[in-house]
């Protein structure tokens, strides 16, 4: 089956129940189960006024996932994540695409190191040195526009 290719967006207060808890089990699916990092994925910044959650569906059941926070120097990229049956089919690209068509400004993102490359391809430029993260290889890059 073919997944669907809408970008859907909803603040935390959009999102129904439902759709939320579907959407943090495909965060904790992957970066606390498959990654093995026994970290604190329910930061708190979810609940921002600013944020927004962006999503990918196939059957109502999110297959990939980022969100976006508005910060004041730049807008942030993070939990990029697809599932893993549903990857290399463009879904990241296309939620990637579609967070730099709603931001305005610099875009900054801490990327894994492994995925330097796959942002740079949209100008993202690494802004300081390597660092890890819950045992993970991480860069900060940003996008100036």
């Amino acid at each position: 089956m073919t997944p669907a290719r809408t970008v859907r967006w909803a603040s935390f207060a959009e999102l129904d129940t439902t759709t939320l808890y579907r959407l943090l089990q495909l965060r904790v699916d992957v970066f606390v189960v498959e990654q093995q990092c026994a970290y604190p994925d329910l930061d708190g910044r979810d609940l921002e006024a600013g944020t927004v959650h962006g999503w990918i569906e196939d059957a109502a059941s999110p297959i990939a996932y980022l969100r976006l926070l508005y910060e004041p120097d730049a807008t942030r990229i993070g939990r990029v994540t697809t599932a893993p049956a549903h990857r290399r089919a463009g879904l990241a690209a296309l939620l990637v695409e579609a967070a730099l068509a709603r931001s305005v400004g610099p875009v900054v993102l801490n990327a894994q190191s492994h995925l330097r490359a796959w942002y740079e391809r949209y100008g993202f430029v690494v802004t300081g040195p390597e660092y890890l993260d819950d045992g993970i290889v991480h860069v900060p890059m940003r996008l100036d526009r």
